[in-house]
C-alpha cells in the first residue's frame, strides 16, 4: 500500500473544443480556434491546487483529410502560449487522431474517447490515479470515458453542452456527478468535492 507521499496524482482531464475553446466543429485553421471566457482562470486554479491539468481530445480532422496533421501541433502551441500569457499551464496534452469505425464495421483503436488509452497512457507517464481524478466536458462521450476509467464526471453547459443536457440527457443511463455552467465553475465544483472528500 502506498503512504501518502507516494500516492499517484490527482488529475483533470479536460477535453477541448466546446470546453476550453469556442466550438467551432473541426479546427482547420489558427484563427478558428478561440479560448472561452475563464478558461484561463479556471486552469490556474487547478495549477495551484496541485492537480495536473490534462487535455484529452479527439482530432480526426488530418486522418479524414480536412487539414494537415501539423495544425493539430500549431493550435495546441498557440493554446499553450494564450494560456501562458495568463499565467495558466497544462501538465500534457493528450490527441487520438483516429477516424471512429464506420457503423456496424466495429474495431477502431482504444484512445478515442469514450475509450481510455489516453488516459490510461497519461497515468503511466505522470503517475496519476485515475480513480480519484475527475473528466471535463460538453459531451456526453466525455461523461461516459469519465466512467470508462471509474473517475468522477463534470459535463459543461459551454460547447455541445446545453444541447446534449436537454436532447440527449433523458435517455442516457450514464450521469456526469455535476454539471457546470463553464469550466471554471466545474473546477471550483472539483475543488470543493476533494476537500469534503479530505480525511
Amino acid at each position: 500500500m502506498k503512504s501518502e507521499a507516494t500516492k499517484n496524482h490527482v488529475a483533470v482531464f479536460l477535453d477541448r473544443d466546446g470546453t476550453i475553446n469556442e466550438q467551432m466543429g473541426y479546427i482547420n485553421h489558427l484563427d478558428r480556434f478561440v479560448l472561452l471566457p475563464n478558461v484561463a482562470k479556471a486552469i490556474r486554479r487547478i495549477n495551484a491546487s496541485g492537480l495536473k491539468a490534462i487535455v484529452v481530445t479527439n482530432q480526426s480532422g488530418a486522418s479524414r483529410g480536412y487539414f494537415p496533421m501539423e495544425l493539430i501541433d500549431q493550435v495546441h502551441h498557440k493554446m499553450c502560449r494564450l494560456l501562458e500569457d495568463e499565467g495558466a499551464f497544462l501538465d500534457g496534452i493528450y490527441t487520438c487522431i483516429h477516424a471512429p469505425p464506420r457503423e456496424g464495421k466495429g474495431g477502431g483503436c482504444d484512445c478515442r474517447k469514450p475509450g481510455i488509452g489516453l488516459m490510461r497512457q497519461a497515468a503511466h507517464e505522470l503517475k496519476l490515479d485515475l480513480k480519484r481524478s475527475y473528466v471535463v466536458g460538453d459531451r456526453f462521450t466525455d461523461v461516459e470515458t469519465a466512467r470508462n476509467a471509474g473517475a468522477k464526471a463534470v459535463l459543461v453547459l459551454t460547447g455541445y453542452g446545453r444541447g446534449e443536457l436537454e436532447f440527449l440527457g433523458p435517455v442516457r443511463e450514464i450521469k456526469p456527478d455535476f454539471i457546470a455552467e463553464d469550466l471554471l465553475e466545474a473546477v471550483d465544483w472539483i475543488l470543493s468535492h476533494l476537500r469534503k472528500m479530505a480525511p
